[in-house]
């Protein structure tokens, strides 16, 4: 996919530096051209001389030579790159980039690109929690940037937490991620797909409730790509910390009864939904007015069955699109084809709990396509890659 391509990568001051050495070897290797633009402060964490080394080309720094008067182009190169990616990017840089500021050659050429821009932060924990930090990267999120998932881990400062720079793997199917929706924008124009993402909460009292581990991380992921094929995308979602997708409407319950009510209602006007919210199964039968005190007893809750979102769906569907998901710890295959005919869906997802990388919490999935015709298992992903496949199968379900 990248063979060809002409990347620009961008390295800030950050000790996180290092990775974009292998990060240029790997898009190399890939068949991608690659140029890099240096901040002045990057030159103390990785040399120029490595990086043109290793991308076969002078490295930008300043915007020109003062010995001989060579200039670099801040919008030739932008003009020349199919996607510029900064990595790793600090806090400070994030910071201008939201705001506009151009006081040096990687600014200049972000302000005046026309590529799609990837951003990998890479910072201490504290300062990429701070919330500054995080309305920066909201902006830039809300213009169209991508912004890479910041995973959790030991960072330089010798803290644990958000804000390491993801690795050079990620970043490389992140960016084909980007050539490849850049490709099919507009090719799901005119259709609305309802998207129901995240767990739900089933109160107990004012205090406590019944819930699961889902972070919504899946179904935001395609919510996002079928965006950027042109969908009206209506996001029905229960709690997250995830920030919405650029172009998708969200609509926040709590409860299965919340999500059902607001599902059923979306899908009146839509040409299909996908159905990827982890929805209790159970619900407490009562819910106490009070925080329930503790006592010396057991505490028995009566639970009582939850109304079946996708088989409401599938029983109303007609000739539209409904896609299902089916998470599963034994007798995965069996469940799931179970469950692809009992709901009338058109085809399943399934996630195994048995796999590796896969389930709640996690930015990679592994799963399996299952239709009427058949099964089709895909490899361990990234949840962008896995949301792009899905979005493939749609398109291909409208092209019939």
């Amino acid at each position: 996919m990248l063979q060809g391509k002409h990347i620009l990568l961008g390295i800030t001051g950050s000790i996180a530096a290092y990775k974009a050495a292998m990060l240029c070897r790997l898009l190399r290797t890939a068949g991608a051209d690659v140029k890099v633009i240096m901040t002045p402060t990057a030159k103390a964490f990785i040399t120029p001389l490595t990086m043109a080394t290793l991308s076969k080309h002078p490295i930008a720094v300043e915007f020109y030579n003062p010995e001989n008067g060579d200039w670099h182009s801040h919008i030739s190169m932008g003009e020349w790159a199919d996607c510029f990616i900064i990595a790793p990017a600090t806090a400070n840089t994030i910071a201008k980039m939201a705001h506009g500021v151009a006081d040096n050659l990687l600014l200049t050429t972000y302000l005046s690109a026309r590529c799609t821009t990837i951003v990998a932060p890479a910072m201490d924990c504290d300062m990429f929690a701070h919330v500054a930090t995080q309305e920066n990267i909201e902006t830039l999120r809300r213009r169209g940037v991508i912004i890479t998932e910041s995973p959790e881990g030991e960072l330089a400062s010798g803290l644990t937490g958000k804000g390491r720079m993801a690795e050079p793997e990620a970043l490389v199917a992140a960016i084909e991620a980007a050539i490849a929706q850049k490709k099919k924008s507009n090719t799901l124009d005119g259709r609305k797909i309802v998207v129901t993402a995240g767990a739900t909460i089933e109160a107990i009292d004012p205090v406590r409730f019944i819930s699961n581990h889902s972070t919504g991380k899946m179904g935001y992921a395609i919510a996002e790509a079928l965006a950027v094929r042109g969908a009206e995308v209506e996001l029905v979602s229960g709690r997250t910390n995830l920030a919405v997708p650029a172009g998708v409407k969200r609509t926040d319950v709590l409860s299965a009864e919340d999500m059902y009510r607001a599902a059923v209602a979306a899908f009146e006007e839509a040409d299909g939904a996908v159905m990827c919210a982890a929805v209790a199964d159970y619900t407490p039968e009562e819910v106490a007015e009070h925080k329930i005190k503790k006592s010396d007893d057991d505490m028995v809750i009566r639970l009582r069955r939850t109304k079946d979102i996708a088989a409401e769906l599938g029983r109303t569907k007609g000739s539209r699109l409904l896609v299902g998901f089916a998470l599963e710890s034994c007798n995965e295959l069996t469940n799931a084809e179970d469950k692809l005919r009992r709901k009338n869906l058109d085809f399943i997802v399934l996630n195994s709990l048995q796999d590796s990388g896969a389930g709640f919490g996690v930015d990679t999935n592994k799963v399996t396509f299952i239709d009427h015709e058949g099964r089709t298992e895909l490899p361990l992903m990234s949840k962008r890659e896995v949301a792009e496949r899905i979005a493939d199968r749609i398109e291909q379900f409208f092209d019939k």
